[in-house]
């Protein structure tokens, strides 16, 4: 039998609702599992036990009165500790705001809330959410990393210690840890959840993104926080459909253009040789094949954007407390530095050029196939792992999706599908089609 925290969200969800169990039973056998693993796995940064079943609590009572429920009610949801919440400490990961209390909650997490969700805690991050590992350690192997910086997270979902999870991704921050930790994510479209309230590194880059246990968990929870923010120039102010809706649209089946990318040498044979066997086994349906330049410079562009924007928002805070700062992010932000302005222009101006060519692609095809790491996680916890195949695209600010298919040494390996800005109710569509066709 299925215990209540190992459940997608969509059939948790539908459990609540029926009355055959409540909120106070999935956050209590949710707990149960924290405590039995959290020594391994350390997904935590603040977890108040009262306060979550008292939370649970209420969502029963709301039920049991007959008032109408939100699409997440009684779930719970863990929060990326650089989003704010009003009943908990948002720390960042850094000795900077060890002990802050905003009192409020981020656009993300007040729209949680009215859709019925339970804010279980605040997951681990790494160092405001850049380089520096966390104590997160991956559930399938302890002596493996989760990736970052979305650590805790990604890990939780995983360790089904929550149902679903908010992250956020500057270089590969909710794909990688995706991909490591074996469980579905969305990098949605820039700019499709609001980013009120979250630590803000990089302005073109910063993309507030979801985890869970199935496609429709994802189109589910994005569903519940997507939202304009008319303050965020960078908000997506195109068509916004219900994404389960478009889950449910009739469709022919999808086509696939097989891209390496420039990141490609650096992965690992296993991992090729994994992609390669899912390229060969979709036939006709997947082709392989290449953007022009200067997508070939897509990898320095995204560095050189991030390397920039990092800087203006986290070099004062460094300059003003080095002894709450770590000696890797300090390099980091010293190297940042020598980016020159000429070649930040570049980059912000290349973006159109590079994103115009991947229309064209995705004209012809549903979605960009691709590897979502260089390889399975790392052994070792000196290092979050490689974002090299993620960057490129939060640097294009389109939507992308890992899905948990492929394995490698015993780990989980993901597969990453790419699309266009603003589409991301189609890539979720044709991401559940290739989830069901690789056993999903």
């Amino acid at each position: 039998m299925t215990e209540l925290n190992e459940l997608t969200a969509s059939e948790a969800a539908r459990v609540l609702a029926s009355g055959e169990a409540s909120a106070e039973d999935l956050m209590r056998v949710c707990l149960d599992r924290v405590a039995a693993r959290d020594d391994t796995v350390r997904a935590w940064a603040f977890l108040d036990p009262e306060l979550a079943l008292a939370n649970a609590r209420a969502a029963d009572r709301h039920r049991q009165a007959g008032n109408a429920l939100g699409p997440l009610h009684g779930l719970p949801v863990g929060i990326k500790d650089i989003i704010e919440t009003a009943d908990m400490p948002t720390e960042n990961g850094s000795d900077l705001y060890r002990g802050q209390r905003t009192g409020r909650d981020a656009a993300c997490v007040a729209r949680l809330r009215n859709a019925g969700a339970v804010i279980m805690g605040k997951t681990v991050t790494t160092e405001l959410a850049n380089t520096c590992p966390s104590k997160t350690r991956n559930p399938h192997n302890p002596e493996h990393t989760p990736g970052g910086s979305s650590a805790g997270s990604a890990a939780a979902v995983a360790d089904f210690q929550v149902t679903l999870a908010l992250g956020t991704q500057t270089a590969g921050s909710v794909i990688r840890p995706g991909s490591f930790n074996g469980i579905h994510a969305l990098k949605p479209s820039l700019g499709l959840i609001a980013r009120e309230g979250v630590l803000m590194q990089s302005h073109t880059l910063d993309t507030v993104g979801v985890y869970g246990r199935s496609v429709e968990d994802l189109a589910l929870i994005a569903d519940s926080v997507a939202a304009f923010d008319a303050t965020d120039a960078f908000s997506f102010g195109g068509r916004r459909s219900s994404l389960t809706a478009d889950l449910n649209l009739e469709a022919p089946a999808p086509r696939f253009a097989f891209l390496e990318t420039p990141a490609w040498p650096q992965a690992d044979a296993g991992a090729r040789d994994a992609i390669e066997r899912v390229v060969e086994g979709l036939g006709a349906r997947c082709v392989r094949e290449s953007l022009p330049s200067p997508f070939d410079r897509v990898l320095a562009f995204h560095a050189t954007v991030m390397a920039a924007e990092m800087l203006t928002y986290y070099g004062p805070d460094a300059e003003a407390s080095p002894d709450k700062v770590s000696d890797p992010l300090k390099a980091r932000l010293s190297a940042a530095r020598d980016v020159r302005a000429g070649d930040y222009v570049e980059a912000q101006l290349a973006r159109g050029q590079i994103n115009d060519a991947l229309a064209s692609l995705l004209d012809r095809y549903d979605a960009v196939l691709c590897l979502p790491a260089p390889g399975a996680a790392p052994k070792g916890l000196g290092s979050t792992g490689n974002p090299i195949f993620n960057g490129l695209w939060t640097y294009l600010g389109v939507p992308c999706v890992s899905l948990p298919r492929l394995s490698l040494d015993g780990l989980p390996l993901g597969v990453q599908l790419v699309g266009k800005p603003g589409e991301d109710g189609k890539l979720l569509r044709t991401a559940r089609w290739l989830d069901r066709e690789l056993g999903g």
